[in-house]
């Protein structure tokens, strides 16, 4: 039997929890994402960078987040995918833009070139969906036989993986800012601490200066 073929869109938090998710089971992955950063991130995964069909844009913004990018790069994005999603079993999107709608990634016209019994999990379907025919908190099934899952709420169906992540993020947020040993003094000044630090001692905080955008 072959294994199932995944395709992951947007290699974030998610995403790539969805590509070791995925590798683990078995399933041959691959994946995309506009920051160039993130071909590293897949390959380590055991999965198979998928690049646009285009040279020289990046799309990565402050922060590591996405940015938006440019029509021309829209259109390449579109085409690459056009190419490779016919091909999928399973296709996981995750691309957000921070304030910003769910760009859409699949079109209707992708989802009819796949084959039927397909998945589409659409992560975004929060803040619009990166496929059109997305329904939040709804699963459908096109005439075509591909079934588009559009749950917004997660964390709330995995309660207890929920609360080990936030756990865990917790304990490596008080690791950072040193421990039991060294807590506080310099550690309030490391770049993860104090972006996320609102007051301290009693006092308000400025807020950081903004990054500069991305070149276009």
């Amino acid at each position: 039997v072959p294994p199932a073929r995944v395709f992951v869109i947007g290699v974030g938090v998610a995403g790539l929890s969805a590509i070791a998710t995925a590798h683990a089971l078995g399933a041959k992955v691959c994946a995309n994402d506009v920051r160039a950063a993130a071909r590293d991130q897949v390959g380590s995964l055991g999965a198979e960078f998928v690049p646009v069909d285009a040279e020289g844009i990046s799309g990565e913004g402050a922060g590591g987040y996405a940015s938006e990018v440019g029509d021309a790069f829209k259109a390449a994005q579109l085409a690459t995918y056009a190419r490779i999603v016919p091909e999928m079993d399973v296709v996981i999107t995750t691309a957000m833009i921070p304030n910003r709608a769910a760009p859409t990634l699949i079109t209707e016209d992708m989802v009819r070139s796949m084959r039927r019994g397909s998945v589409i999990v659409d992560l975004a379907a929060a803040t619009g969906g990166n496929c059109p025919l997305s329904q939040a908190d709804r699963v459908v099934e096109t005439p075509g036989g591909v079934t588009i899952i559009g749950e917004t709420n997660y964390p709330a169906a995995m309660a207890a993986q929920a609360s080990d992540m936030i756990g865990s993020n917790f304990a490596a947020l008080l690791e950072t800012l040193g421990g039991a040993a060294d807590f506080g003094g310099a550690h309030w000044d490391d770049p993860i601490v104090r972006p996320a630090t609102i007051a301290h001692q009693g006092q308000l905080l400025p807020p950081l200066p903004t990054a500069p955008a991305a070149p276009p």
